[in-house]
């Protein structure tokens, strides 16, 4: 099948409207590509391999692998679009628990049918209770987030998000929203107030009208590049690659440092400031210093009082950057 394109037409009040999120449910779902598609997201796979023994021994392993389709396809309803830049995984969970199980069938056929041409045994099977289906997904999903992600990973990869949507806040200030969308992916073009996704899926090209519903973008681990919702009927929300995905992948190996800059700082210090190009979280700064978060806190305590970093908070989350005077510091 070949490319079709997925055009949102953006009003001027949509473009200033449009925003950024983190959803932990979303990575909940589009992780289970995972374990369905190994290897198709090498800077998860070391991680995941790590989870994969408390996994297997889930009961509901099964049908948390039927979730995904061949293609790599979920159900939409299990991804609701964020109704907060950074939900809680217990609120948008809520959300998957209360779709009118007379819609469950429908929300499945989008996502097996075209490719698969029939849904796994263990959601067909379930369909003869929608409801009791529903609340068996709902339930296999938050097992799934509370012994698996939410531990160690969830931790880690929400410092990443976070820094991502630092980072493109920044790009759409200072450049606009060409320079964003342009950042965000090759497979997204903005032009005459048309932001257009080229896709390899479904029957042909469509054009949906933002029409002031707002139109939310959130990063992910789990894309190859920019995906939308597979119906249309949904609120407009567009999954891209998040950036900083290597960090993941396995401990870092700090930056090298200038030694001028380490007799003028300290060892340390210089090592956090060269470490610094995205904004990061304390403990993720300290996991590849290998160091504790209170060791890494005092050196940033320190860097903040002198002005080579600031610091911001994103939902529960402190990330730490490099101010414009240290960044002519290491130049």
């Amino acid at each position: 099948m070949g490319d079709h394109v997925h055009r949102f037409r953006l009003g001027l009040e949509d473009l200033a409207a449009a925003s950024f999120a983190c959803s932990p449910l979303q990575e909940t779902v589009l992780s289970l590509r995972m374990w369905t598609h190994p290897g198709a997201y090498v800077h998860q796979t070391s991680v995941f391999e790590g989870i994969r023994p408390v996994f297997e021994q889930l009961a509901c392993a099964p049908l948390l692998r039927s979730l995904v389709a061949t293609n790599r396809y979920v159900p939409d309803f299990l991804t609701p679009r964020p109704s907060t830049p950074f939900p809680e995984f217990p609120a948008e969970l809520a959300v998957v628990r209360t779709l009118a199980p007379e819609l469950l069938r429908g929300e499945l056929e989008r996502a097996f049918l075209p490719h698969d041409r029939r849904l796994p045994p263990p959601l067909a099977d379930g369909l003869a209770d929608p409801a009791g289906l529903i609340a068996s997904i709902a339930d296999a999903l938050e097992a799934y987030w509370t012994h698996c992600l939410a531990p160690q990973w969830w931790p880690r990869a929400r410092s990443v998000l976070h820094a991502d949507i630092v980072h493109r806040s920044r790009v759409l200030a200072e450049r606009g929203a060409a320079a964003l969308f342009e950042d965000l992916d090759p497979r997204l073009l903005w032009q005459d107030g048309v932001l257009t996704i080229r896709r390899d899926w479904g029957d042909g090209d469509t054009d949906i009208a933002v029409g002031g519903r707002g139109l939310v973008f959130t990063p992910t681990f789990f894309a190859r590049g920019a995906i939308t919702s597979i119906s249309d009927d949904h609120p407009p929300v567009i999954n891209y690659p998040a950036r900083g995905q290597r960090t993941m992948a396995g401990p870092a190996v700090p930056p090298p440092t200038r030694r001028a800059l380490e007799q003028l700082v300290g060892v340390p210090k210089a090592r956090l400031l060269t470490m610094l190009d995205e904004p990061t979280s304390t403990t993720e700064l300290a996991r590849r210093l290998g160091v504790t978060p209170g060791a890494v806190s005092q050196h940033l305590a320190v860097l903040a009082d002198t002005r080579l970093v600031s610091r911001a908070r994103h939902g529960r989350v402190v990330l730490y950057a490099r101010s414009p005077l240290a960044d002519e510091l290491l130049r």
